[in-house]
């Protein structure tokens, strides 16, 4: 059980740390999706490789198209994170990219015939809140590029909680097969969006970019990855939740403290309350599963 929390502990403070290292990667939001879904791709097949665990492609045949959509959501998904970033500071990018589970909460009951508890709507309300507190009161007065981080941010939750919820309707095939599957559907849709949009420039890469690059394909998406699945088999669902929410406290102490960017205090309260409220509402659903 230690072990076990201190891999999954060790995961969230690397994955909190990917908004730095996208700073330094001169590549287009896209391009640098495509690499880290391939890296990724790489170190995890070897390591399953070595694991000697196979893809269970017979039993999955028909939920190949669900697997094929959420990878490609979780492509674009990466793609508009990524813009949030260069438009906005990363802890705003990271709070307003956190309302993601408050979407999954709205659409399940639409979707799975769910009714919302009081609890949910609370949390629900509450996040809302939270997250006009970041738009509406930030420093917005220098021209709309905070306002388009923001924006591209909550599209980067409305993708990752589409993934959340494709990820629902696969029974048969759970963990780093399902991830690596992801990351291949991921790669087919960002190879031709890359290819039209931006092109190809990673061959221009040097020292720091390039370094950056390798470190967010391989550290923190394949090794996390590897980490997280690993740590999730032995946690109990609401200490997997608690631990979670490390992610978006490193992201926020990164912005703060490394790369010096602003944060006002109505933008704090409201990443206090997205983040609180939110972890709230999964508590109470691990409690009840």
């Amino acid at each position: 059980m230690k072990k076990a929390r201190l891999m999954l502990i060790t995961s969230m403070v690397i994955f909190g740390t990917i908004g730095l290292f996208v700073r330094y990667i001169p590549l287009s939001s896209g391009e640098i999706a495509l690499y880290r879904a391939v890296l990724a791709t790489i170190l995890i097949g070897g390591y399953m490789l070595v694991r000697r665990q196979k893809i269970p492609f017979q039993s999955i045949k028909k939920e190949l198209p669900l697997l094929l959509a959420s990878g490609m959501a979780m492509g674009i998904n990466w793609i508009l994170l990524f813009e949030s970033y260069r438009y906005t500071t990363v802890s705003v990018a990271t709070l307003s990219y956190y309302f993601a589970p408050v979407i999954v909460t709205v659409v399940c009951p639409f979707l799975f015939k769910e009714k919302m508890t009081a609890k949910q709507i609370i949390c629900f309300v509450m996040s809302t809140l939270g997250l006009v507190l970041i738009v509406g009161v930030g420093e917005l007065g220098q021209g709309s590029s905070d306002l388009k981080g923001i924006l591209f941010g909550l599209g980067a939750a409305v993708f990752y909680a589409t993934v959340i919820l494709l990820n629902k309707f696969i029974k048969g095939v759970a963990g780093l097969p399902r991830t690596i599957l992801q990351f291949m559907a991921a790669i087919i849709i960002l190879v031709p969006y890359v290819a039209v949009t931006s092109g190809f420039h990673v061959g221009e890469l040097t020292g720091i970019g390039l370094g950056s690059l390798l470190f967010v394909g391989l550290v923190h998406t394949g090794v996390t990855y590897c980490l997280y699945f690993s740590s999730l088999k032995e946690l109990p669902g609401q200490k997997a939740a608690v631990l979670s929410y490390i992610d978006p406290l490193v992201s926020v102490l990164v912005s703060v403290l490394i790369l010096r960017e602003n944060i006002t205090v109505m933008q704090v309260v409201g990443g206090l309350l997205i983040l609180g409220f939110t972890l709230w509402n999964e508590l109470t659903v691990s409690t009840e599963a």
